[in-house]
C-alpha cells in the first residue's frame, strides 16, 4: 500500500512538473513573440470562411495538431522546407495564444514534429520552440491574414508585413 502511494505521488509530482514546465515555455515564448503564424492554402481557407467553419490542416489527422511558429524567422524557412512541392496560393495567419484560447483551443509549445510523414529536418529545428495548436483555427482566433509571394517553382519568397526574402 505504501508503495503504490509513493508511486502516485511520483507520478503526480512529476507530471505537475512537466505541466509547469510547459506553461513556463509558453509565457516566455509569448513575451518573446506575442504572435502565432499558421502557413495555410488560400483555397483551403477561403472555403472554410465560405462554410462558416473552423480549419483543420491536410496532415491533422496524422498529426493529432495544428502547427504553426511564433518566430516570424521561420516562416520561409518551413514553408520551403515542408510545402515548397504544394501548388497554389498561400496565406499567413496571425494569431496570439489568447486569441486561440478564446475560441476554446490551447496551445503548447514544444520541439519539432514532423508534418505528416515530412521530417523537420531544416536548420534551427533543434534550437527552437515551436506551438503545437490543439485543435483547428476558427476563423475568430485569425487576428490578421498575410499574402505569402512565392516563385514560379514554389519558393516561398516573403510574408507581407511579415518578413522580406532574400
Amino acid at each position: 500500500m505504501l508503495n503504490s502511494t509513493l508511486v502516485f505521488i511520483f507520478t503526480m509530482l512529476f507530471q505537475s512538473s512537466i505541466l509547469v514546465a510547459k506553461e513556463n515555455a509558453t509565457s516566455e515564448y509569448t513575451s518573446k513573440y506575442p504572435y502565432i503564424f499558421h502557413l495555410v492554402q488560400k483555397e483551403l481557407w477561403e472555403k472554410t470562411l465560405a462554410n462558416k467553419s473552423t480549419y483543420y490542416p491536410p496532415t491533422y489527422t496524422q498529426d493529432k495538431f495544428t502547427h504553426a511558429t511564433a518566430n516570424p524567422d521561420f516562416l520561409l524557412i518551413i514553408g520551403n522546407h515542408f510545402y515548397k512541392d504544394v501548388v497554389g496560393d498561400w496565406l499567413c495567419l496571425r494569431m496570439s495564444v489568447d486569441t486561440l484560447q478564446a475560441t476554446g483551443v490551447k496551445t503548447i509549445f514544444e520541439g519539432t514534429e514532423p508534418v505528416g510523414d515530412k521530417q523537420p529536418d531544416f536548420p534551427g529545428t533543434d534550437s527552437e520552440l515551436f506551438p503545437h495548436i490543439l485543435g483547428g483555427i476558427s476563423p475568430s482566433a485569425v487576428m490578421q491574414v498575410h499574402t505569402v509571394a512565392r516563385a514560379s517553382d514554389g519558393t516561398f519568397l516573403s510574408v507581407s508585413d511579415i518578413i522580406d526574402g532574400e
